[in-house]
């Protein structure tokens, strides 16, 4: 049975990829901030920016055969120009976006031979939105170390992984007060990922 690694698994994406990964007979160990249940997933309580949290994921399993680094925060709400955005938030969104789950691939490296690592990103990162400054330059910071890794890690398969637009609690915190019923839910695009694991493309950006 094969291994996995999810962060940021308690809501929206992170929990539908965890529920799919299971059904397709994956070991999940999730990471979450908050508790939750979820059948046949191993839930490790934490913040992935700790590092004796990694620590404690990753000595869950003994081979990963797929980390999946989903964990992301957004910084400010409502989304800030650049000019007023906090330097504070900036640093604190880096801190979750890119170097959190670089951190994590660096302690999980030895069990991750022959492994796919994802690193869940954005549109935001290679488009420029007005008022993603703090999130798309993270994203794309991310996108940045990935291809990085890809090259320097030639046993590892790294892809970047956009899920597009989600009907999601960190959605919604960047548009607050609007409505956004129009984007899907995490649960209709899952599923792809695992079309994706199935045909195993090279390193490189996809969207889901």
């Amino acid at each position: 049975m094969p291994n996995a690694i999810v962060t940021g698994a308690s809501r929206g994406l992170g929990r539908e990829l965890s529920r799919v990964l299971v059904q397709h007979g994956w070991t999940v160990i999730a990471d979450a901030r908050t508790p939750f249940e979820e059948e046949g997933v191993t839930v490790v309580t934490g913040d992935v920016t700790d590092p004796a949290h990694r620590k404690a994921l990753v000595s869950q399993l003994d081979h990963i055969d797929l980390l999946i680094n989903n964990a992301g925060a957004l910084g400010p709400s409502p989304l800030p120009p650049l000019r007023t955005a906090p330097l504070d938030a900036f640093r604190d969104v880096f801190e979750t976006n890119v170097f959190a789950p670089l951190a994590l691939i660096q302690e999980a490296l030895p069990k991750l031979r022959n492994a796919i690592v994802v690193n869940v990103t954005s549109d935001a990162a290679p488009e420029p939105y007005a008022g993603w400054g703090v999130y798309g330059s993270s994203k794309a910071a991310l996108e940045a170390a990935s291809r990085v890794l890809a090259v320097e890690e030639p046993t590892l398969t790294v892809w970047q992984v956009d899920p597009g637009d989600l009907r999601t609690q960190m959605h919604q915190d960047a548009y607050p007060g609007e409505d956004i019923s129009d984007r899907p839910l995490p649960s209709a695009v899952a599923p792809r990922l695992i079309e994706l694991l199935g045909k195993r493309p090279p390193s490189g950006r996809y969207q889901l």
